[in-house]
């Protein structure tokens, strides 16, 4: 008689999609190769015009446990989708997965004997974002996650409402069904901040594990983007905006306010300061609407929700309540890059407080005086002048309130970092000079390009001070002429080596080699294909 895994069949993993064909069964595999411990996979299919339907039926045709629930109606959202699939798992627990995403190997298996092993009714773990198709992944909330804990009661780490994912946990099916947990219904973008909310609002114990048991895939170039990713018109912002108030409805209305007050941080640390950073890239009409949204939304935060945040997303809501119109957004946008920079002027009070500008000397800056160096949003400026006969890269550390001189700067060290994690990361040393004209510093270092090799590097500084204190940033790109711009270079190794120094989103300074003809030949290509893209 064959002996039973004691975790067989106690989880229904829903799977929705829609008009995701090329990447539904690659999900739902996914999901099937969990083992024995899936009882079932319920794929939603909400309506799908392309060849979705036809692949989930073959699925279900060669392997028992896929169950297939096609909606008559497209719902216009992922709420609806996995809401019919709450309706519809058989298992005692339940998970979800988004028809572009995958689960690892175990990762099922990992939360399942989690919330086993405590008795709760929520496990959660480590979500990878990876980006496509380079492959790089990026963590999400790690510190959650960096060791296995209990937590018998939410309010006991308000940063769990800092996680708003939903699909990087195992839910007990009839903890759902008894506390009336659902998503939003229709179309709902950010829908999962409710959903955690009310979960954290019943009050489960919940288990972490640090294993990896979700990936989600990021693809930029795609077609149809993601509602994560497609946030070029103002309505998103407004959903964000919204899905983040009634989260914190919902925690304070069940008498949580440390996790309402923590619902308010995270929309402050991390969407305040994503959209900011990209505010510059908008149209005028865009970036008033969004500051005049914004200040709404923000009038109803109080002190104690300012101060919980950290102290980029604090100043730039300061200076967003303060000012009636859009201003100083590049500052701003480097303000909310991370790790922060801020950029001069550095303008101060008449009792020579720091302030944000002179004409705004409501936002204080006075933190900068008492805060660690390695906390300190220091503004390395930089600028990579390619040229035929050896490449430097030339650096200029701006003076913050004193801070800088009292801590003595030494030298930077520069670390190129592949984007890709293909290649090996490189490091220079720059040494600092004081520089008497700038009141800053300066320093150079030369830099092999050839060295570096194919792809998209960026610049990764750590500054170091005579007494011992670091601190680690991003190099500030320069504009100007010839600065950022791409050049082709001679090289014995390659032949021909194209190069282009670039500003990202956040103004950091990041480079895109192409070594070898063919090499720059692609990157030409691949820049034709997005202009005739865009036409």
């Amino acid at each position: 008689m064959e002996s039973t895994h004691p975790h067989d069949a106690q989880v229904s993993v829903v799977v929705i999609g829609y008009d995701d064909a090329a990447h539904v069964t690659d999900a739902v595999r996914s999901a099937l190769a969990q083992g024995g411990v899936v009882r079932e996979v319920i794929a939603v299919d909400d309506r799908s015009t392309d060849g979705s339907p036809a692949l989930l039926a073959a699925l279900a045709a060669d392997e028992p446990r896929v169950r297939v629930i096609p909606r008559t109606v497209n719902s216009g959202g992922c709420g609806t989708p996995r809401n019919d699939g709450i309706d519809a798992a058989a298992a005692p627990y339940v998970m979800f997965l988004d028809s572009d995403d995958v689960l690892p190997p175990g990762a099922v298996e990992a939360l399942l004997t989690a919330a086993v092993a405590h008795g709760v009714p929520v496990a959660a773990g480590l979500c990878v974002r990876r980006e496509l198709p380079s492959g790089h992944e990026v963590p999400w909330q790690p510190e959650l996650y960096a060791r296995p804990a209990l937590v018998p009661h939410p309010s006991e780490r308000p940063r769990l409402a800092h996680d708003t994912l939903c699909v990087n946990k195992l839910y007990r099916t009839d903890f759902l069904r008894e506390h009336g947990i659902r998503f939003p219904d229709g179309r709902f973008p950010y829908e999962d901040f409710v959903f955690s909310a009310r979960v954290l609002a019943a009050g489960p114990g919940i288990a972490l594990v640090p294993e990896t048991v979700y990936v989600w895939h990021v693809r930029r170039s795609a077609a149809r983007l993601s509602i994560s990713l497609d946030r070029a018109g103002v309505d998103n912002w407004k959903a964000r905006m919204e899905a983040t108030r009634q989260a914190y409805e919902i925690l304070s209305q069940a008498g949580e306010k440390r996790l309402a007050r923590a619902a308010r941080t995270t929309f402050l640390d991390r969407g305040l300061r994503m959209y900011t950073r990209e505010l510059p890239l908008r149209d005028a009409g865009y970036r008033r609407e969004w500051w005049t949204l914004t200040r709404a939304f923000l009038a109803d935060f109080d002190e104690a929700d300012l101060a919980q945040a950290s102290v980029p997303g604090r100043v730039v809501a300061q200076v967003v309540l303060a000012a009636e119109e859009p201003r100083d957004l590049d500052r701003l946008k480097a303000l909310a890059a991370r790790p922060a920079r801020l950029t001069p002027p550095y303008a101060t009070a008449a009792d020579g407080t720091p302030v944000w500008a002179a004409d705004l000397p409501e936002v204080r800056l006075e933190h900068l005086l008492h805060r660690p160096v390695r906390h300190l949003p220091v503004t390395i400026a930089a600028h990579l002048r390619p040229r035929v006969g050896g490449t430097r890269l030339r650096l200029h550390l701006h003076e913050l309130y004193g801070r800088m001189e009292n801590a003595r700067p030494t030298a930077v060290e520069v670390t190129f970092t592949p984007r890709d994690g293909a290649s090996t990361s490189r490091t220079y040393t720059a040494p600092l000079r004081r520089d008497a004209g700038s009141g800053g510093w300066s320093g150079e270092s030369a830099v092999d390009l050839a060295a570096l090799g194919a792809g998209t590097w960026d610049l990764r500084l750590t500054l170091h001070c005579a007494d011992g204190a670091r601190c680690e940033t991003t190099a500030h790109a320069v504009p100007g002429t010839g600065l950022l711009s791409r050049r082709a270079l001679p090289s014995l190794r390659h032949g021909v080596l194209l190069v282009q120094p670039y500003a990202t989103h956040s103004g950091a300074l990041a480079l895109r080699l192409a070594p070898g003809v063919r090499g720059a030949a692609s990157v030409l290509v691949r820049r034709l294909r997005r202009l005739l893209h865009r036409t």
